[in-house]
């Protein structure tokens, strides 16, 4: 059997009775590495788990499955996943390859707390959330801005808008693969100012009033963990925000924001001042 199991969001111990259970019986551990990353180490999983971690890139989970799912018809193997199984449509495309397989190899998900709903530690309320957005690093060629209707549907209706930021890991470096060489460029993680300078980057050419400066957004890092951090502030605040290592993600603030949610919030504001007098102009006048 398959058996996907969440990870939750911060380190080691953040896994389920039942999953660490699982994979301490597994014939084989795989830690899928590059949809998300926990805030510890490979090692320090291992020494936990009493197991060996064999790490799981994009290749491998894309292209090199069969690696993966070898023998799971009659053995267990554990596909370790950061957050909750299917939060990314990856883990749902090896849970199909499954069914697939001739003959179906059976799977079970164990879930677990994902950033999906983790962001609720803002005050925000899930139920006022609408479709969830990514945010790539944008290129001097490159800047990608579909985001930006995505977001307005969500504010056309008053909700608020999670957006996932960027991360790059084992990227190859272009330049190099054109010699002929396999280099992978240094890990990068997209932090909340460059997603708050890159929203107001695309408001300046779309000139739409979705995600202008003075619009309410709520940056986090690290859900989860004992040094989480939320910050909360216009996007043009939030744009020079330090919220220190990833990984990071940001929440851009429906007009229909419950007066509720705004007195929690108001609490991780970079300005008090400031957030109040946008939300009474602008947010709480939409009541």
């Amino acid at each position: 059997m398959l058996y996907i199991i969440g990870l939750g969001l911060a380190d080691e111990k953040d896994i389920s009775v039942k999953g660490l259970d699982i994979v301490r019986k597994a014939e084989r551990v795989y830690l899928e590495a590059y949809t998300a990353i926990l805030l510890v180490d490979k090692e320090q999983l291992e020494a936990y788990y009493g197991r060996p971690v064999i790490l799981a890139d994009r290749e491998m989970v894309e292209s090199q499955s069969d690696e993966i799912l070898k023998d799971a018809e009659t053995k267990d193997v554990a596909f370790l996943v950061v957050g909750d199984p299917f939060s990314a449509t990856t883990h749902t495309d090896l849970a199909l390859r499954c069914r697939q397989n001739d003959p179906p190899i059976p799977t079970r998900t164990l879930p677990n707390a994902s950033i999906l709903t983790a962001v609720g530690a803002t005050g925000l309320s899930l139920y006022n959330f609408g479709q969830t957005v990514s945010m790539v690093f944008f290129t001097d060629s490159w800047k990608p801005s579909s985001f930006y209707d995505r977001i307005a549907e969500n504010a056309s209706l008053g909700l608020h808008t999670l957006v996932l930021l960027d991360i790059k890991v084992k990227e190859p470096d272009l330049q190099a693969m054109a010699r002929g060489k396999i280099i992978y460029e240094k890990p990068r993680f997209m932090t909340v100012a460059q997603c708050a300078s890159q929203m107001l980057e695309v408001e300046d050419e779309r000139q739409q009033g979705v995600c202008g400066k003075e619009a309410l957004a709520v940056g986090v890092a690290r859900l989860g963990s004992e040094d989480q951090q939320i910050v909360a502030g216009t996007l043009e605040e939030l744009s020079t925000a330090d919220l220190g290592r990833p990984l990071h993600s940001l929440v851009l603030c429906g007009k229909k924001m419950h007066e509720m949610e705004w007195e929690f919030v108001r609490e991780f504001a970079v300005d008090q001042g400031t957030f109040d007098q946008v939300w009474k102009s602008v947010y709480g006048a939409q009541k």
